[in-house]
């Protein structure tokens, strides 16, 4: 497959590798609503909050939008630095893609916004990090209402929506539901008693050599005989045939003379609309709607500069997620896609570095707990309802020596340790004890800052017999992590009972 080069390509292929794990720290002052929400809200980094969160939510992402800068060479957004130099932009990019990718869910998909400026670079990165093979579609999304009449050459009136699967033979999205537009094509001009009906040509798209048994003369209600064109055959065999024209679902015109039979799909049996390639802003919004929105949020001094319309991510998430399904952007810019995921009862988690991190997304996100009632609120019957927790990037876990850090807590390493072993998730509700669980057969146990308590030497940390008859059993192969172990190595073979040193033999994922 080729693969694109840029300056520093090596450095930013470890990148991500080498991003540091580093402590979400709970701001109380910032978070709102319902104290238990599942929703986060997390200013920093977003390469450092998207290492961060792989030890808890690492395959359990089902839709990622990301509206990254698009590097247009021109100063348009007083939110973010659109203004960089192309290698500098491709090595933003591809450490994050890594980690994204990591956070998606086997069934899940990536839906990515750009313009021409880098799209087309931008999907050769993708096509490595994701596999060419699980590219979707270039969506085409009309985002302007007019035609730029200052444009040199061309008025840029469209987006790239580029989308990917996680396992294209996993993924799983929905048809859209049918629109007033949609029903639009149904009629009754021979007012059929079982209402509107569409239609289909009786030709299918099969050779006679291929199916020489849908290859055969057929009658029309005024004596026509009537054979397939030349070298296609018909979509049903002699006894469909007959079981449709006895039911009436044959259309030969108004006056019976087509020698075109069609066939009648009735409106009620209307299947969804599956998802097309080409978005025009009457169904997916544009950019003036949203620039409506963002002014009536933040008010014309302070709305962000380059936001996306709710509707275009409300059709998104319609097509990527079901109610309940997790939704994440780690380029969230003025909250758009978790006010649309909140609204339509997704869980959501949102990074966005700078002060507006503060000023845009925690202020809009109030807004929607309250009930606000822009974007897609009517549509959805929005009433409010639900919270956030916000957080903030902490210290690394570990130091520049590789130690661990003072006040790092039990179920902070726990996650690492679990995540760095199994590659899974471990979940933020887990139970603070020293078995972290099984994963492929084999039991997990981590000994750390006094797990058990004043009962054991040097507060449970070290692995001696006392301690180890006071764990949960697990029969199998055992790894246990600890500061140190007295036990001989012929009785940790016995026990099948693999001894991890802390912090040493924690890799640092």
């Amino acid at each position: 497959m080729p693969l694109l080069s840029w300056f520093n390509r090596d450095a930013d292929l470890t990148r991500a590798a080498l991003a540091p794990y580093r402590l979400l720290e709970p701001v109380a002052k910032l978070s709102y609503g319902d104290e238990d929400s599942p929703n986060m809200l997390i200013e920093g980094d977003n390469l450092d909050a998207l290492k961060a969160l792989l030890p808890y939510y690492a395959g359990q992402v089902k839709c990622i939008f990301i509206d990254p800068p698009y590097n247009t060479q021109s100063a348009v957004s007083i939110h973010y630095e659109d203004n960089i130099e192309h290698s500098q932009w491709l090595s933003m990019m591809y450490p994050r893609l890594e980690l994204l990718k990591e956070l998606l869910d086997e069934r899940g998909s990536i839906w990515i916004t750009l313009d021409d400026n880098e799209a087309h670079y931008f999907k050769v990165i993708a096509d490595e990090v994701f596999g060419r093979q699980n590219f979707m579609a270039d969506i085409t999304w009309h985002r302007k209402i007019s035609p730029a009449n200052d444009a040199k050459y061309f008025s840029n009136d469209n987006d790239h929506l580029l989308v990917y699967a996680k396992s294209k033979d996993k993924l799983t999205i929905n048809r859209l539901a049918r629109t007033e537009k949609n029903n639009a094509v149904f009629k009754n001009p021979d007012k059929d008693p079982r209402g509107a009906w569409n239609s289909v040509t009786l030709t299918g798209n099969k050779t006679k050599d291929e199916r020489p048994n849908l290859y055969f003369m057929i009658t029309g209600p005024q004596g026509q005989e009537v054979w397939p064109p030349d070298g296609l055959t018909w979509r049903a065999s002699p006894e469909t045939y007959a079981e449709m024209a006895k039911d009436k679902l044959i259309y030969w015109g108004k006056d019976g003379s087509s020698r075109s039979p069609r066939i009648k799909r009735f409106a009620d049996e209307a299947k969804p609309v599956i998802p097309r390639s080409l978005w025009h802003y009457d169904d997916a919004g544009h950019t003036q709607e949203a620039m409506i929105e963002s002014k009536t949020l933040f008010g014309p001094s302070s709305f962000f500069g380059t936001p996306k319309p709710e509707r275009l991510i409300k059709r998104i998430l319609d097509i990527a997620t079901n109610p309940g399904d997790l939704v994440l952007d780690s380029f969230l810019g003025s909250g758009t896609t978790a006010a649309v995921a909140h609204k339509m009862g997704r869980r959501w988690i949102g990074v966005e570095m700078g002060d507006h991190a503060r000023t845009h997304c925690q202020l809009r996100m109030t807004k929607v707990v309250e009930g606000e009632q822009g974007g897609i609120s009517e549509a959805v019957e929005w009433k409010g309802g639900g919270g956030f927790r916000f957080y903030k990037l902490g210290v690394p876990v570990f130091d520049e020596n590789g130690h661990i850090r003072e006040g790092i807590r039990f179920e902070h390493l726990a996650a690492h340790v679990w995540f760095a072993e199994t590659g899974t998730a471990r979940s933020t509700r887990a139970a603070k004890k020293p078995f972290l669980g099984e994963h492929q057969g084999v039991g997990y146990y981590l000994l750390f800052n006094g797990i058990l308590g004043d009962e054991s030497k040097n507060g449970g940390n070290v692995l001696t017999r006392r301690v180890l008859r006071g764990l949960e059993p697990f029969d199998g192969p055992k790894v246990i992590y600890g500061e140190s172990c007295d036990l001989p190595k012929e009785r940790l073979e016995e026990l099948q009972i693999t001894f991890k040193q802390t912090p040493y033999d924690i890799k640092a994922r």
